[in-house]
């Protein structure tokens, strides 16, 4: 059970820091000209919606502790 719970925060914690961070570069008025900051915003969160869904997939794929 305490597995499970890590991965549910492992999946909750980079989804939730992916979500405000494209919302916070997508409510800036410059988004349709891509600067490097921009640009280095979008690969993290990318990343953290990455290991969100990397998350996600083992929590699915694992044993049941049922």
């Amino acid at each position: 059970m305490r597995t499970r719970r890590t991965l549910t925060a492992a999946f909750a914690v980079p989804l939730l820091f992916g979500i405000l961070s494209l919302t916070q570069l997508m409510s800036r008025p410059r988004f349709a000209t891509y600067y490097r900051p921009d640009v280095v915003q979008l690969f993290g969160t990318g990343m953290c919606f990455g290991a969100a869904l990397v998350a996600l997939v083992i929590m699915l794929r694992g044993p049941r502790n049922s």
